[in-house]
């Protein structure tokens, strides 16, 4: 059965989540035991129903009329703090559920992805932890405030390393970034650089590194416009070079000064 929120009236004969809260039946629920809950949050992306939330530090049961009793949540919990009781309870709305799980995920891409610090190329040691069996993903430094889906489409998941192919020393980059792939066993290597020409000279560096560290792992190469929109990808295999050495100043690709 669905329901309908209070601050927004239902229609005629049908209830709100509160009234189908009432409408107790004996079926199976998850239990949570707050007492053995570390409030660790593995559960919480578990739960397809978005029925589980961290509140001051504990795993907690939104609703019992999101939780449809199926326990998919019951293996993510290392204190073994979740099981699955018969009890009564509102019916499971299905409806509502959805409504949660797009709550959650509205949420989390307005979340920073960000895993480590520090992220300048010239910073981040190249044995770093972080960088084990990482998917690495190597921006020129304008992205991410141009990109307005840096974070949720892009940083997800990723280690990241930023740095100006204009400003900086680009043969430094060369020789960190060839010691980032050689000694890291990479899972995916990802560059995403505006498209002013200028801005390739951080491809040209990942790629150089590449054939210095002697690897085969291919490269996602991402172009951010001056409006702030994806407007390329390709993989580039290993072995594959970009043509040329020179890129002109940005300022001829902005109109800049």
């Amino acid at each position: 059965m669905r329901c309908f929120s209070i601050s927004k009236p239902p229609p005629a004969g049908k209830p709100t989540c509160d009234e189908l809260e009432d409408q107790q039946m004996i079926r199976t629920i998850v239990s949570i035991d707050e007492r053995l809950c570390n409030g660790c949050g593995e559960c919480v992306p578990a739960c397809e129903e978005g029925a589980i939330r961290i509140a001051h530090g504990k795993a907690r049961l939104v609703s019992d009329s999101l939780c449809d009793g199926l326990g998919a949540c019951l293996g993510s919990c290392p204190q073994g703090a979740i099981r699955v009781e018969h009890r009564e309870a509102a019916p499971f709305d299905e409806a509502a559920a959805q409504r949660s799980i797009a709550e959650l995920e509205a949420a989390a891409s307005q979340m920073s992805q960000l895993t480590h610090w520090p992220v300048q190329l010239k910073l981040l040691p190249a044995t770093a932890p972080v960088l084990r069996g990482a998917r690495l993903l190597i921006a020129a430094d304008c992205v991410p405030v141009a990109y307005a889906g840096f974070h949720s489409e892009l940083l997800r998941d990723h280690a990241v390393v930023i740095g100006c192919p204009k400003l900086d020393d680009i043969r430094g980059y060369v020789e960190k970034l060839a010691e980032m792939i050689r000694h890291n066993d990479l899972a995916t290597l990802t560059v995403v650089h505006m498209e002013v020409p200028c801005c390739t000279g951080i491809l040209r560096a990942v790629l150089e590194a590449r054939q210095l560290a002697e690897s085969d792992l291919p490269v996602e190469d991402l172009s951010i416009s001056i409006r702030g929109q994806l407007i390329a990808r390709r993989q580039i295999p290993a072995g594959s070079m970009l043509p040329g050495r020179s890129e002109p100043a940005c300022h001829q690709a902005t109109g800049g000064e």
